[in-house]
């Protein structure tokens, strides 16, 4: 069991996207091909393993920054949107994909929501475990 912030990041989100593959909850929703990932994007993502690749990001900003709440996320894959004329200016991402990933990983039992002072999601035991034996 190594600490995945130890790893590099690109290398073990592909990683992890092809062990969420293999997963049985998480599964590519037949919308994802036709919406774009927020307001700041001109088209939608061409990627075919977008869906998993954005899921395994999302796991492991959980694993780093603890506690994790959809708003937080939404700024953490915000973007410049190009107002033209106007000087751009940062928008928050799109919140349904992030979500609907968070609503399969509380299936596949990797995260579960909290209450209290510091409202979001955290990964489990078996979240952590998972996500540490990922190599």
């Amino acid at each position: 069991m190594t600490d995945v912030r130890l790893i590099e990041s690109g290398k073990y989100n592909i990683a992890l996207a092809e062990a969420l593959k293999k997963l049985p909850e998480f599964e590519k929703p037949s919308w994802i091909d036709f919406v774009k990932t927020g307001p700041n994007k001109v088209r939608p993502n061409i990627d075919t393993n977008f869906w998993y690749r954005r899921g395994a990001s999302i796991l492991r900003q959980i694993y780093v920054k603890g506690t994790v709440g959809v708003q937080r996320l939404r700024t953490r894959y915000g973007g410049r949107k190009d107002l033209g004329s106007q000087p751009p200016r940062f928008v928050r991402a799109g919140g349904k994909i992030i979500r609907t990933l968070l609503q399969q990983a509380e299936k596949a039992g990797l995260v579960e929501t909290v209450k209290g002072l510091k409202p979001g999601r955290k990964l489990t035991e078996k979240g952590i475990k998972f996500l540490e034996s990922i190599k």
